[in-house]
C-alpha cells in the first residue's frame, strides 16, 4: 500500500505533538500490515489513508474540543476512535471507548491500542450489548455503519440522556434524515467536512420519539 507519512493530513488540530503524531505514524504502520488479511476498509480508499481516513475522523475533535468521553460504534479500522484515542491520549481525564463486533478487526484494534493509544477501551460486543455499560459518554461516533434511523435506534440510550451523536454521512445524508424524522424529533446541525465536499457530519442532540 506504501503508506506516506511524511504529509500531516488536513483536519487535525493544530499543534499536533511530535509523540501524537509518533503514535499516528504508527497506526498507519499498523493498519498497512493488517489490511491485506483484513478488510478494515474500502480498499479503493486504502491508499488516501491520511487525508480520507485519519483526517475524516480527527475533524471531530474539533467540533467537540472540550469533550473527554467518546464512544465509537462499529469502529472496524479505527475510524473515527482510534484516531480520536490518539489525539486525546495525553489528556489526562480522556475516555475513549471503540465498540466492534468482529472478532479478526478487534484483534487489530487491541494491537493498536496497545502500541498508540493504552488509554482507549475496548469493547468486543454487539452494540444493543454495551448500551448499559457504557456509562454517560459526552459524545457519539459512528462512520459508514448503518443509515441514520437506524443509528437513532441504536444510541437512542445514550442521546435520550444528553449524548450528542457527531455522524459522518454522504450524499444521501437528506432522504435518511427524512426518514428518521417519521419516528424521532432532534436538534440538527449539519457541519460541511473538511475532507469530502459530498459529506457532512450531523450533529444531533435532544433527541425524543415523536408524539403518536
Amino acid at each position: 500500500m506504501g503508506i506516506k507519512t511524511d504529509i500531516l493530513p488536513d483536519g487535525l488540530p493544530e499543534n499536533v505533538s511530535r509523540e501524537t503524531r509518533r503514535r499516528l505514524d504508527d497506526f498507519a504502520a499498523l493498519y498497512e500490515k493488517w489490511s491485506p488479511r483484513i478488510n478494515l476498509t474500502a480498499p479503493s480508499t486504502q491508499s488516501d489513508f491520511w487525508r480520507r481516513h485519519v483526517g475524516d475522523s480527527a475533524q471531530l475533535v474539533g467540533l467537540a474540543p472540550d469533550a473527554t468521553h467518546w464512544v465509537d460504534l462499529g469502529s472496524g479500522g479505527g475510524f473515527p476512535g482510534m484516531v480520536i484515542a490518539i489525539l486525546l491520549q495525553d489528556v489526562p481525564s480522556a475516555r475513549v471507548e471503540l465498540v466492534e463486533s468482529n472478532r479478526k478487526k478487534t484483534a487489530f484494534l487491541q494491537a493498536v491500542k496497545a502500541r498508540c493509544a493504552p488509554s482507549a477501551i475496548i469493547h468486543s460486543a454487539r452494540i444493543e450489548d454495551v448500551t448499559g455499560r457504557v456509562r454517560n459518554p459526552e459524545i457519539v461516533t459512528a462512520r459508514a455503519l448503518a443509515p441514520l434511523p437506524k443509528l437513532l435506534d441504536l444510541t437512542a440510550p445514550w442521546l435520550q440522556d444528553g449524548a450528542r451523536a457527531l455522524f459522518h454521512k454522504g450524499r444521501g445524508y437528506a432522504s435518511e434524515i427524512e426518514d428518521s424524522h417519521a419516528k424521532w424529533t432532534f436538534d440538527l446541525v449539519r457541519h460541511e467536512s473538511r475532507i469530502d465536499a459530498e459529506s457532512v457530519i450531523l450533529d444531533i442532540t435532544n433527541l425524543r420519539p415523536r408524539p403518536a
